[in-house]
């Protein structure tokens, strides 16, 4: 599983709406904006902590920003993280 499947599968296991931003591969960085999806009702702080959890598990370096406002598209978060 490459680095970028296993980011996908543990957004996708906390049950999210991402978009890459930026995909360094070639560092290990990527930044993601992430949005609730329309049905999920949990506590922002609940999804940062449970995401936070699996990345950290993974050994990711993680740093969040909650409501970014200079970015292109809408987010309720944005997650750098690197390996």
């Amino acid at each position: 599983m490459t680095e970028r499947q296993l980011i996908q599968e543990i957004l996708n296991t906390v049950a999210l709406v991402y978009d890459f931003e930026n995909a360094d591969e070639d560092a290990n960085e990527y930044t993601l904006l992430i949005n609730h999806q329309d049905n999920n009702n949990r506590d922002l702080e609940a999804v940062n902590k449970e995401m936070r959890h699996y990345f950290e598990d993974a050994n990711f370096d993680y740093k969040e920003e909650l409501n970014p406002t200079d970015t292109d598209k809408p987010a309720d978060l944005r997650v750098t993280i690197k390996r």
